[in-house]
């Protein structure tokens, strides 16, 4: 008989039954006649949220992100025609610089636009030094339009982030399947109303954020220019050239880890700002606890968005590389310069829709981390949240 009962539990059925056994949750039902009844729980159900996963969490929010961006497409040409049209500013100066040192200088533009931006800035600096009236004029319309420029990116942002967050708050649960484009439609919230509306209610807001980012910006600059100036001082006087360049390569990877972890902040600040309608200040007081509770998902988040962002540079210098060997085929080079415009507008869609989807992610984060402030974030605003 126990011959007989080991042949039993060796047998294919109770195999089966012990494996599952051991990854469900076992309960007991009451059942007929007071007796109780097992039940098995399979690990896809009934799992507290704490069991997940940690990746789990963090493609089901990256996956929503992305679908509620692409549901409000409209923000992401928004936004990049908004940057286009800073850069364009930034890059009519730096042609009337190249201009200005021509007639002052006598240099031809072809010298003093060959080199990359920064050069062309230090030429034009340098030329306009022994100029000093020119020079303060130059440098007064530079300031206009970055100052001018700013503020515009700010009120944008302002409508773009509101709108994304209403997105979030409201759209249906696009990341459960199956997907479907009747339901990615039901998460569109973009409307022109909606828009103006975000941007004239949190733009004050947004213009201080934005403000408080250019004075981190610049002291951050200014502490890497220091370091440069100091490294290079210290080379020349001990005579060791190999330090000032690994003293500066060391001062770049610093200067950009920093100003990475910068724009992460100033992302959860607007998020919290426009989530929780609260002041600049209360947003700041509020993002510790922000971040100490949803650390981990925030820094994988972070993690992969960041690495999304490296490959997808990686493919724009690869495409950008692959269109000048193009260039040299005496026909084809012809259609360089379509080719080169429609590459430069892809390539500026598609950080703008990495840089929204992670910004509708982290809005997820911020919804989940605080139901009750959530569900009254956003007041009843005409226009904004119907």
């Amino acid at each position: 008989m126990a011959q007989a009962a080991g042949e039993r539990d060796q047998s294919p059925r109770n195999r089966e039954y012990r494996i599952a056994s051991k990854n469900a949750h076992v309960t007991r039902a009451p059942g007929l006649w007071g007796r109780g009844a097992i039940v098995l729980d399979s690990p896809c159900h009934g799992r507290s949220p704490r069991s997940m996963p940690l990746t789990e969490p963090v493609k089901t929010a990256l996956k929503r992100g992305a679908l509620v961006t692409a549901a409000n497409w409209q923000v992401v040409l928004i936004q990049f025609i908004a940057e286009s049209a800073f850069k364009a500013l930034l890059v009519v100066h730096v042609v009337g610089a190249a201009f200005l040192v021509t007639l002052l200088v006598g240099s031809s533009v072809e010298e003093i636009v060959s080199g990359d931006l920064r050069q062309t800035l230090g030429i034009a600096i340098a030329a306009l030094g022994e100029h000093r009236a020119a020079l303060v004029a130059y440098l007064a319309g530079v300031g206009v339009v970055l100052v001018g420029g700013s503020l515009l990116m700010f009120v944008v942002k302002a409508g773009s982030v509101g709108v994304l967050v209403d997105a979030d708050r409201s759209g249906p649960p696009v990341e459960r399947p199956p997907l479907r484009v009747e339901t990615v439609r039901r998460a569109e919230r973009f409307s022109l109303e909606r828009f103006s509306d975000a941007s004239t209610r949190f733009r004050q807001r947004f213009v201080r954020l934005g403000l408080g980012l250019l004075i981190v910006y610049g002291i951050t600059v200014g502490g890497y220019l220091l370091a440069l100036v100091s490294l290079y001082r210290l080379s020349s006087a001990w005579r060791v050239a190999s330090l000032a360049t690994l003293g500066a390569a060391a001062a770049s990877t610093v200067l950009v880890a920093t100003i990475t972890i910068i724009n992460l902040v100033y992302l959860l600040l607007q998020l919290l700002v426009v989530s929780r309608d609260v002041s600049v200040a209360r947003a700041i007081a509020s993002l510790p606890g922000f971040v100490r509770g949803q650390r981990r998902t925030v820094w994988r988040v972070f993690a992969v968005v960041l690495l999304l962002v490296l490959m997808a540079t990686a493919a724009s210098i690869l495409a950008t590389a692959a269109l000048g060997f193009i260039g040299f085929v005496p026909i084809v080079g012809l259609a360089m310069l379509p080719l080169q415009l429609l590459a430069w507008i892809g390539r500026g869609l598609l950080f703008e829709f990495l840089g929204l989807a992670a910004l509708t992610t982290y809005a997820g984060l911020v919804r989940r981390a605080s139901p009750a402030e959530g569900a009254a974030a956003l007041r009843t605003v005409p226009g904004l949240v119907s």
